[in-house]
């Protein structure tokens, strides 16, 4: 399993016109080979700060899979506007768990 994270800095004011379009955006994502789960978690001490946290099979369900599909262009459609500056995508692998 991979975890992409994303610091998503929205245009101050917008916060909740992308919670609606993330909502929407939801369902292309989550219909994607290889998606597992996501999270969009809403920063406490910055208003229009978030994180997204999207778990996926292999990276390349994401980076081609994903990221190369026309679903892809709706979902930048949808959400990419609201980006300032354009977030950094990074990707984890897990190397230890506590139970």
């Amino acid at each position: 399993m991979i975890l992409e994270v994303a610091i998503l800095n929205i245009k101050p004011g917008m916060s909740r016109q992308f919670e609606r379009s993330f909502h929407e955006a939801s369902a292309i994502i989550s219909s994607m080979k290889g998606y597992i789960d996501h999270q969009l978690q809403k920063c406490i001490e910055e208003e229009d700060k978030y994180v997204l946290l999207v778990k996926w099979e292999t990276i390349e369900d994401h980076e081609i899979g994903f990221r190369q599909s026309d679903e892809y262009q709706v979902w930048k459609q949808l959400l990419h506007h609201y980006y300032d500056p354009f977030p950094v995508v990074q990707h984890y692998r897990e190397v230890s768990r506590v139970v």
